[in-house]
């Protein structure tokens, strides 16, 4: 039908409706017997909003970039922390049950942070938000590397946690709220791929200093994890206030200047600003403004409770499958295959590294043209096979049924295997779908209690890995993991819609229609797109 004329229907003189012919390459309908001037002027028009539209998402893609930097910090400290736990322990004479406190609080006390994000960010605004989470992380590294005892690490540690907690819920609500539709999966991505750069960067500087003393080793290592506070500070000069946010704070003009340097055209500032305004209206005509947000919350309609099963469960899948545990500890699951030297297990822990940045490219580039769920079915099941493997080749070892140089080679595949897989899907996808499927009223604390059980679930994981490893084997372990991680391939098919090119507005409507977004989900915006605008 996009493809076929309108003709017009009246009488030989022309009265009657206006004929239109097909669809441009903007999607818009032009009159038949327009003059050969108006085209002309469509042109220059055209030429315009190509300019116009270019410069927008690269303001918008700069914006997505600013606003990721504090995920460094938390890549960082995750990759970094893997290595310097070996040299901390020789420096304080830690203990085990120190060691998993040490490397799983930061999980568990971020949830504070996370908590208090959602309510931060929707008093100060997304963009302080950002600053304020650099602040609070960059004062617990400061004092972690300068700690005399393992008192003072743990202050430090629980500072840094803090402001993780803070970074981690409020990077993807700012992005999904400046981008468009169309690309909002890719650029929501991008504090994953900003943690995955981190972890890399952490794993570089464990092998990098792993040469000198042990005494100021792992000092240097966190303490070089403050550098990146420089480019937060510029990024709040850069990146403009959530237009979603100003309207909430009845600053209309504020968010439409925003939006002219957001969106390709004028249409589209008008049409994402009404719609923005209409659901602030929304809000505010069931007297939300004076209604607790956490009334709604622990007592959801059932459309939120559709949304918070799909939100909450995706963020505890991506971690209860061991991710954590795995970048976190990879060095001991390396030495329980075989490898002895230091230098060689910080080395395979780079590689696992790079695989799981080189892989979080692919989804960046995949999900916004194949779609969530896809991509979602891919990363489980391939997760399951990888883990499972792990399990079964460490178990092998363990009873000498292999040997040690296959073993070796099969954990590290496998090790490699499941961060890959974790990249293509479930790490980056959980921070989308969780910033996108919530309505405004609620995004920022319904995404804040995402992102404390994402948190929750890492540090229990972290907190208890080596725990229970003693109890069950490394090896037997990684067979939990890969129960756990089958577990969410029937999560995925039976409670996560697809939300791919609709609009934040879209998506809440989707799941009024509770069940039905498994069998038809149907672009909202299809018939629209088909109706003349005046």
């Amino acid at each position: 039908m996009g493809s076929m004329d309108l003709e017009e229907v009246g009488n030989g003189n022309g009265n009657g409706l206006p004929r239109f012919s097909r669809l441009g390459e903007k999607g818009k309908y032009r009159r038949m017997d327009a003059e050969v001037n108006e085209e002309e002027a469509d042109g220059e028009v055209s030429a315009t909003g190509r300019s116009r539209g270019a410069q927008s998402r690269r303001y918008v893609f700069a914006c997505a970039v600013f606003a990721s930097l504090n995920n460094v910090l938390l890549g960082y400290d995750v990759g970094v922390m893997s290595g310097c736990i070996l040299f901390i322990q020789k420096d304080l004479h830690i203990t085990e049950v120190q060691q998993e406190v040490l490397v799983g609080c930061l999980s568990i006390i971020s949830l504070l942070g996370s908590l208090a994000g959602g309510r931060t960010s929707d008093a100060i605004g997304r963009k302080w938000t950002i600053g304020l989470a650099a602040v609070v992380f960059q004062t617990g590294a400061a004092i972690m590397a300068c700690a005399p005892s393992f008192l003072v690490l743990m202050i430090g540690r629980l500072l840094a946690g803090v402001g993780i907690g803070f970074g981690v819920m409020i990077a993807p609500v700012y992005i999904a709220e400046i981008a468009p539709a169309v690309a909002r999966g890719s650029l929501t991505s991008f504090p994953e791929i900003f943690i995955n750069i981190g972890i890399l960067l952490g794993y570089i500087s464990n092998y990098v200093f792993s040469g000198l003393s042990y005494h100021i080793s792992w000092r240097i290592m966190l303490g070089v994890g403050i550098l990146p506070s420089v480019f937060i500070g510029i990024a709040l000069f850069v990146i403009p206030e959530s237009p979603r946010w100003l309207v909430m704070q009845k600053r209309v003009d504020k968010a439409r200047s925003v939006l002219m340097k957001l969106n390709e055209s004028d249409e589209d500032v008008e049409q994402r600003l009404a719609e923005i305004e209409k659901a602030a209206s929304f809000t505010g005509a069931e007297g939300y403004e004076e209604k607790a947000v956490w009334r709604e919350l622990l007592s959801p309609s059932p459309a939120v409770c559709r949304m918070m099963i799909t939100g909450f469960g995706i963020q505890c899948f991506q971690q209860i499958t061991g991710i954590d545990a795995t970048v976190y500890y990879s060095p001991t699951i390396f030495k329980d295959a075989g490898i002895k030297s230091d230098s060689k297990l910080l080395a395979a822990t780079v590689a696992v590294g790079f695989t799981k940045t080189l892989f979080i490219l692919v989804a960046i580039f995949l999900i916004d043209r194949v779609g969530r769920k896809p991509l979602l079915y891919v990363s489980t099941i391939g997760m399951t096979a990888c883990l499972f493997g792990l399990g079964l080749a460490l178990s092998l070892l363990r009873h000498e049924l292999v040997s040690t140089k296959v073993g070796i080679g099969v954990a590290i595949l496998a090790v490699c295997g499941n961060v890959a897989f974790f990249s293509v899907g479930i790490g980056p996808i959980c921070w989308v779908l969780s910033s996108e499927i919530f309505p405004l009223r609620l995004r920022a604390q319904a995404s804040a209690l995402g992102a404390v059980g994402s948190r929750v679930s890492s540090g229990l994981i972290a907190m208890s890995f080596l725990s229970v490893c003693r109890i069950l084997s490394v090896g037997g372990t990684f067979f939990i993991f890969s129960l756990i991680s089958a577990t969410s391939v029937v999560f995925v098919y039976k409670c996560v819609p697809e939300t791919k090119g609709k609009t934040l507005e879209q998506i809440e409507m989707l799941f009024q229609d509770g069940i039905e977004w498994q069998r038809h989900e149907v672009e909202l915006g299809d018939v629209e797109h088909l109706v003349q605008r005046n």
